[in-house]
């Protein structure tokens, strides 16, 4: 029930306004929660005489849509439980329960997944966002004191060997609260760039390596990731030192992937494992054999030369989804073992090779255009030709482009260099007959080509999972801002469990509803379905009648509410929630 009260500001009390109050239990205390302010007593009196006091007011408005559905789909997979029976409680400043702020370790990992869904922001600033949203009226919890040193302690709870034990019981509930298909298994790497110090020698696992975002100047940590074909929902990562090249990883983690794999209860013999070419060597391949993977993998054409003239003139046509496409398919024995190999041509990748040229030839004529006018200023010093051979020789290697240009270097009787050079049209040409190739291999003998293929086809959709946890509105993983192993460790946990709520979520809407937009389409529907707090001043009594609904939605807003019943969660909340959370009692 809500109420009016008066607050005196500045000065010895100056000033009086009246405010709607709302009387709530927060950490199992009756505190205030303003809802609006009515102004001072003379803007309340021209109200109540003007005769507009059966008037409903919106005194308040969250954002409410993606909170409360990831709120229920944590309750559904028991998450802040799980987290919550791994944690360790023996540090100095903790009590028997890892507690801080009468809050969890499960809920604040929660709560950190849920603020890097909707809004990534630094965790100093989570409660900035947060307090925008319903977050404190589902859960009745006080998250004002939720800092930066909150998150610190929190995640200290969660010792860095728990993390894989918490993560295969949350999947393992996934799988079997989802149903989710897990014929193709897709695996890839990437890395995130951080803003650890290089003299910092606390933290082994942030190193110098290529980075994928160009930020070589910077140490970096490498995200390993299983996901499933179909709705790109995560089923392992590892985190890996940022100098550890992919095969190198790939040897180090196959183990750990098929663990997992048995621990959550897939029949082994019918997953199948997708991984890209930068994953070959002889030891991983006979690894594989070894531990029994079906695997469809992918060989470099440069280093196959011999299975690309022979497909040459004997390739067919074969339909994959929907369009036709030039295969050429045999077995092989490579690397002591046999396989099936598949040959074809990627118009789409060819289209890219030959654009990759293109935009390199033209940096390349601009570079030596430039060499040109330096050497007709006559103000220019002059310099030595073997220098400015070597100079250009530089200039011009890159991949694809030996033989494309040539040059030469004349002196004229005056003893000036001059620097002609000319694009060889005819090599441009031969290598569109060289572009597009693509060499598919696995041991699943008895596959369909159209079947290799398509599954091959999907090593992209780890790659999009990859694109959305980089993506600076949603998601935004990356440990930037920590510095020791434990604590990046626990971060990239929190970004993969971000991922596999999200994209849950949109498996869920588009068996629902048929749902055809993007993740961040999704959140962003949701982030605009809001709760509105009502209040209402009732003749004859003196309370105020407040009301919690939501706010009027657009066709597409409210079909996406009705299919995940966001218009009841607000109305059972205690029930739904059930997040448990110590008082200061049992503490």
């Amino acid at each position: 029930m809500a109420s009016l009260q008066q607050r005196a500001t500045g000065k010895n009390g100056k000033y009086k306004y009246w405010y709607i109050v709302e009387s709530r239990r927060v950490n199992g205390k009756p505190r205030p929660i303003t809802l609006a302010s009515l102004g001072t007593a003379d803007r309340l009196l021209k109200r109540i005489t003007e005769g507009d006091s059966d008037k409903v007011y919106s005194c308040k408005s969250y954002s409410h849509g993606a909170i409360a559905a990831f709120l229920k789909m944590a309750e559904r997979l028991n998450i802040v439980e799980i987290i919550n029976s791994h944690t360790n409680s023996q540090k100095s400043y903790m009590s028997k329960k890892p507690l801080r702020h009468n809050l969890t370790a499960g809920i604040t990992l929660l709560l950190a997944a849920l603020g890097r869904n909707s809004k990534p922001t630094s965790k100093r600033g989570w409660w900035q966002w947060a307090k925008k949203t319903s977050c404190e009226y589902l859960l009745r919890m006080s998250l004002c004191k939720i800092n930066s040193q909150h998150f610190w302690d929190l995640m200290d709870c969660i010792p860095e060997e728990n993390i894989p034990l918490i993560e295969a019981e949350i999947t393992r509930n996934i799988v079997k609260q989802y149903k989710i298909e897990t014929d193709y298994l897709l695996y890839d790497t990437t890395n995130f760039y951080t803003y650890i110090n290089s003299q910092n020698d606390r933290c082994t696992i942030a190193q110098r390596g290529k980075n994928k975002q160009k930020r070589t100047d910077l140490r970096q940590v490498g995200l390993a990731m299983v996901v499933t074909q179909t709705d790109s929902i995560p089923l392992f990562h590892e985190t890996y030192q940022g100098n550890m090249n992919d095969s190198k990883v790939f040897s180090k983690i196959l183990s750990k992937i098929k663990k997992r794999m048995v621990d959550i209860g897939f029949d082994f013999k019918n997953n199948t494992m997708i991984f890209d070419r930068g994953n070959n060597s002889k030891k991983n391949l006979a690894k594989l054999t070894t531990k029994k993977y079906h695997y469809v993998g992918a060989l470099t054409p440069y280093q196959h030369q011999d299975l690309i003239e022979e497909a040459e003139g004997n390739f067919s046509k074969v339909i994959v989804k929907n369009k036709a496409i030039q295969v050429y398919r045999a077995k092989k024995k490579i690397w002591g073992e046999e396989r099936t190999v598949v040959v074809y041509i990627s118009e789409k990748l060819k289209v890219g090779q030959l654009a990759g040229v293109y935009q390199s030839l033209e940096k390349k004529k601009k570079e030596l255009r430039k060499i040109q006018s330096q050497l007709r200023n006559p103000n220019t010093r002059q310099t030595d030709k073997t220098k400015l051979e070597k100079k250009v020789c530089s200039l011009l290697k890159g991949q694809y482009m030996e033989g494309i240009i040539s040059f030469e270097v004349e002196k004229d009787t005056k003893g000036k260099l001059h620097l002609n050079w000319l694009v060889n049209k005819k090599k441009i040409e031969s290598l569109e007959d060289e572009f597009g190739f693509r060499i598919v291999m696995t041991n699943r003998h008895n596959w369909s080509t159209e079947k290799i293929i398509t599954a091959y086809h999907g090593q992209a959709d780890v790659e999009s999972a990859f694109k959305r946890m980089k993506n600076r509105n949603y998601h935004c993983g990356g440990s930037r801002f920590h510095w020791t192993d434990q604590k990046i460790k626990v971060d990239q946990f929190i970004s993969v469990l971000s991922c596999q709520l999200s994209s849950l979520l949109h498996r869920e809407l588009k068996e629902k509803i048929n749902f055809s937009g993007s993740q961040e389409k999704m959140l962003e529907i949701l982030n605009s379905i809001r709760l509105v707090a009502l209040a209402k001043k009732v003749k004859n009594r003196k309370n105020i009648q407040v009301k919690y609904q939501l706010e009027e939605m657009e066709t597409e807003e409210k079909e996406i509410s009705e299919a995940l019943e966001l218009e009841k969660i607000h109305i059972k909340r205690p029930k739904i929630m059930g997040v448990r959370v110590y008082n200061s009692k049992q503490r």
